[in-house]
């Protein structure tokens, strides 16, 4: 008698075991095959959510019991989620259920437009470009101005991170938020002592990004220069801003490797070869450090500056015309040499 309870006991204790095993397969035991990364989207359906997890899982059946047993058929949030080696079906659920999404990182570099950095942003977004676009544009107006374009100067050069679903408003507060963070104290009494607007700052920040090719070293010396140059009556004459009015007239379709002579009458009113004063606007997006070099611009006397080909990326500075008309001359058969047109 007593070994026939033993046994008994002994088959309940293998059964609730077996079964007990296969309840925590199915809720718990990793069912990732490979790691990667799904996107559910605001409208998908259940349907969707299995077809696209199932290529980074297991067992697919197992799954998608375990996701209707918790609601994820009725309940999910979208975003775009890792899925991780090591994890079971609760805990790919719970995630999807719980909206706990792995952000993208955004590279802004200095995009010559904002409608060329919005393409580039929302290839990383669950949104295209048309409807970010209107809905910064509606930001801009918001703000008194005429549009998205207008919007240039709150980002800076950086890498962020957003998530797949950031709408466009939540795209642009995080920006903002920064802008103003940046706008110290500090940095807004030397923008009154500088005597000139935020725009024109802006403007010419730009400028020292590009001439400088975002080398920090240089940057003070340009921008000491270009106010040389703004406060003198001169025009900027900045190579930048012709390919600027080129590109923006493309499309930003046809590279300038070279500015010839026939491009420095190209009509625009950021070509500072053809117009006095400062452009309107940036040329591009900026970086932190050719905003603060504007604002702690060198005293230097310098006019002119020409790429010096013996330090690639680097310039030759001077006050006189006769040195720059040499270090030019030298500069021009550089590029001859390299066949560079």
């Amino acid at each position: 008698m007593k070994k026939a309870i033993l046994i008994i006991i002994l088959l309940v204790f293998v059964v609730a075991g077996f079964f007990g095993l296969r309840f925590y397969n199915k809720y718990f035991g990793n069912n990732v095959e490979k790691d990667g990364y799904i996107l559910i989207p605001h409208k998908a359906n259940f349907k969707q959510i299995l077809d696209s997890i199932a290529p980074y899982i297991k067992d697919r059946e197992s799954f998608e019991a375990v996701a209707q047993d918790k609601g994820l058929n009725t309940s999910f949030k979208a975003g775009r989620y890792h899925i991780e080696s090591g994890k079971g079906n609760t805990d790919l659920v719970n995630m999807i259920k719980a909206g706990n999404q792995s952000a993208n990182s955004f590279r802004i570099g200095d995009f010559g437009d904002m409608y060329q950095m919005i393409g580039k942003v929302t290839k990383k977004t669950e949104l295209d470009s048309l409807h970010f676009v209107n809905d910064l544009d509606g930001v801009a107006q918001e703000k008194g101005y005429k549009g998205v374009e207008d919007l240039k100067k709150y980002f800076f050069i950086d890498t962020y991170n957003f998530f797949w679903t950031v709408s466009p408003r939540e795209f642009f507060a995080k920006f903002e938020d920064q802008y103003n963070d940046f706008w110290t104290s500090e940095r807004k009494n030397k923008e009154q002592q500088s005597g000139l607007t935020r725009d024109q700052i802006y403007a010419l920040a730009s400028i020292v990004y590009k001439e400088s090719g975002g080398k920090k070293d240089e940057m003070k010396t340009i921008a000491g220069l270009y106010l040389n140059r703004y406060r003198k009556g001169m025009k900027l004459q900045s190579d930048p801003t012709v390919i600027y009015a080129i590109n923006k007239q493309t499309n930003f379709k046809e590279p300038i490797k070279r500015v010839l002579y026939k491009h420095l009458s190209t009509p625009s009113p950021y070509n500072t070869y053809a117009n006095a004063g400062i452009p309107p606007g940036p040329i591009c997006v900026v970086d932190k450090n050719s905003v603060d070099a504007v604002l702690s611009a060198e005293n230097n006397n310098y006019i002119f500056m020409c790429a010096d080909p013996a330090r690639f990326g680097y310039h030759k500075f001077t006050a006189s015309a006769e040195e720059h008309a040499v270090n030019a001359k030298a500069y021009q058969n550089w590029l001859n040499s390299k066949n560079i047109k």
